[in-house]
């Protein structure tokens, strides 16, 4: 008992020290230790609740890394209606409002706060503590979500008061620099990419998998208080004041305003400096302040008759093409950018347009020296609306037909848009596979993020991914960043990778249409890379949900020499080639299992892996195809599903004496 008190003493400290570090970073910006440290303390809390999940208390700062989700998100049911805000376009709409409040109410105080463009959330808190989280949905009926909104830091799991309840609303965002980030990353990878922070921010907080939500640093203003127990609120200014009080992040700035010219004044501001802000908004939203003057109101069946939502129009400048330069990503694909006359659009210069591609050149037909009209494609992106003018003797451009940066010929498939290199060695291309190999989901090494890789890139210590395996303590210490202690711990992380499974590897090779999930399909069904170098089309087209893309570009990666020469280069470092997902026996083979719950003593992950050693599959979806669904506390709709098809329940008693036989 002594012993357990002791490390329940050290899990109270570890929470209280990462509570703290957090709150420095997300909310004031003024971190106090590193990253690194910062992760250490995380891992060792991670680890003692592993070892004592009794342990584990509901505001855990581990939750914020990413728990596990139903896959399907339940219905919530709003007691308070979560109504949507009726919209202005002009300064007369917005005189309008205020005659129809005066005519009502009589004289009032506005506030005017800025509207942000995200995704509107509730979130509720029983005795201080969060305890569901979901979304606007259709304003009567959204989707639990708690588990993912229990990753953006700054969500509080623990209010800074016991108040017996409270319910919020507040608008989940993507900051601008994370999005930009993102977007990077996604056309890297030649994924789709998100169009703007509001559609990536509500398509990172609806994903099954928390620890995606996780990565995506999300961030949240808090600005209404939907229902509450153990506190009177009389006005808008004084409901922000106690949620700070709280521990909550609050809309970020307000205006008291006594006349509707001082409101269209900040209305006035606030679209002066939005284009500076570090989050998208797209509009101001202007609320009578007195609750009980808003209660005299009322609301229509769609909005409340006591506030409205200015909204700006999209700004258009016209600017010049002085050029056109060409990038190469990291998969080598060419995307041509359109160097501009620097020009000021929603608040700050912009002098660089992404043209996409040939096609979206040729559409709009734009030629070095025209004339164009840009804007801010969801207020962050730059881009080219449309040709004013060609200049005098201009001709239509073309893409180059060789690489900028390596001059090996370029080449564009049947039915792509893209025109791509396919040289491994292009140095374009070489620092974005580098950060792509030692991603978290890829080869995993800690401490090898780009700003490192392009350190060693720029000494050519590393000319491929090979090259990691060949360094070094005292190569690091010799350069700025590393001492002693950080060059020891990143060879440390470097040794480590070496015996990851084979679909890590496969998946940090970048194929092309190779994401996570294929790369362990593949690593499973061939067991050894050099089985894979021996595949035919047919055989890798025989895996299922490969079809033929898939399996022409995993045929095509390891047909070229250069694949040959660097696998060969990784195996002389030490590198496992071979899967670890060893198949005990057939069991389960072609049976499909279905995971809902929380597991007495396995995680989510160490189920799966238990049984995919007996040849079964995990489906995240119950179906009339599923032959178990292996059920642990707080089962959500899977369950009921699996009773409604008749599907074989599974406890986890059950299932462990079935892997025990």
């Amino acid at each position: 008992m002594a012993e357990l008190e002791k490390i329940l003493s050290r899990v109270n400290e570890l929470t209280e020290l990462l509570n703290y570090h957090s709150k420095r970073y997300y909310d004031e910006d003024s971190p106090e230790i590193s990253d690194y440290e910062y992760d250490s303390l995380m891992r060792e809390l991670i680890s003692i609740e592993e070892q004592y999940p009794q342990l584990i208390a509901p505001d855990s700062p581990t939750h914020r890394v990413g728990g596990n989700a139903d896959g399907q998100f339940e219905p919530v049911e709003h007691i308070v209606p979560m109504e949507s805000l009726q919209d202005a376009f002009n300064q007369g709409e917005i005189d309008d409002f205020d005659r129809r409040v005066t005519s009502a109410v009589g004289n009032v105080s506005y506030v005017v706060e800025p509207k942000i463009d995200g995704l509107s959330v509730s979130l509720e808190y029983v005795n201080g503590v969060f305890t569901r989280g979901s979304t606007r949905g259709n304003g009567l009926v959204g989707e639990d979500i708690t588990a993912n909104l229990k990753t953006v830091r700054s969500i509080p799991l623990k209010l800074n008061k016991d108040i017996p309840f409270i319910e919020v609303r507040g608008e989940v965002y993507m900051p601008i620099n994370s999005f930009l980030s993102l977007v990077e990353k996604q056309e890297n990878n030649e994924e789709k990419a998100f169009k703007n922070p509001r559609n990536a921010a509500a398509g990172s907080l609806r994903q099954k998998d928390p620890k995606v939500t996780a990565s995506r640093m999300l961030d949240i203003f808090v600005f209404n208080v939907q229902q509450i127990q153990g506190a009177e609120i009389s006005s808008h200014e004084e409901s922000l004041n106690f949620l700070k009080e709280l521990g909550f992040k609050t809309v970020p700035f307000i205006k008291k305003c006594n006349s509707v010219s001082e409101v269209k004044e900040e209305i006035l501001r606030i679209g002066e400096i939005k284009g500076t802000l570090q989050y998208d908004i797209d509009g101001a939203v202007i609320k009578v302040d007195d609750f009980k003057k808003r209660e005299q109101m009322g609301s229509t069946s769609k909005f409340p008759r006591w506030a409205i939502a200015y909204k700006y129009p999209p700004e258009e400048k016209q600017t010049t093409v002085k050029n056109i330069e060409v990038n190469v990503g990291r998969t080598g694909v060419l995307t041509p950018v359109a160097l501009l006359e620097p020009v000021l659009v929603s608040g700050s210069t912009v002098s660089r347009a992404t043209l996409h591609n040939q096609d979206y050149i040729a559409q709009k037909d734009i030629r070095v020296g025209d004339t164009v009209i840009i804007r801010k494609a969801g207020e962050i992106i730059p881009e080219v609306v449309c040709v004013v003018s060609h200049e005098k003797n201009s001709i239509a451009y073309e893409m180059p037909e060789a690489c900028p940066s390596c001059g090996a010929k370029v080449f564009r498939e049947k039915d792509e848009a893209a025109v791509r290199c396919n040289n491994s060695k292009c140095p374009a291309q070489l620092l974005r596979i580098l950060i792509h190999f030692c991603s978290r989901e890829a080869m995993e090494i800690e401490g090898l993020g780009e700003a490192v890789l392009t350190l060693l890139v720029n000494q050519e210590l590393i000319k491929d991914p090979s090259d990691i395996y060949s360094l070094q303590s005292q190569d690091l210490e010799k350069l700025e960043r590393f001492g002693k202690k950080s060059a020891s711990n990143l060879i440390n992380a470097i040794e480590k990778s070496k015996q990851n499974d084979l679909s890590k590897l496969i998946f940090a090779l970048g194929i092309r249409h190779i994401g996570q999930k294929a790369a362990k399909q593949l690593a499973q069904s061939f067991g050894t890379i050099d089985k894979i170098f021996s595949a035919t089309l047919d055989d890798v087209a025989s895996i299922e949900g490969f079809g033929e893309i898939m399996a022409n570009s995993v045929v095509e990666y390891f047909s070229m020499a250069q694949t040959k020469e660097l696998i060969d280069k990784l195996v002389e470092k030490g590198v496992n080639v071979s899967s670890l997902q060893s198949v005990q026996d057939d069991r389960f083979l072609n049976k499909i299992f279905v995971l809902t719950g929380t597991l007495p003593t396995y995680s989510r992950a160490k189920a799966t892996e238990i049984i995919e050693s007996f040849g079964g599959k995990v489906s995240s979806s119950v179906s009339k195809k599923t032959d178990f669904v292996l059920t642990g506390e707080q089962a959500g709709s899977k369950l009921k599903k699996a009773n409604d098809l008749g599907v074989k329940i599974l406890s986890e008693e059950e299932f462990n004496k079935m892997i025990k036989q």
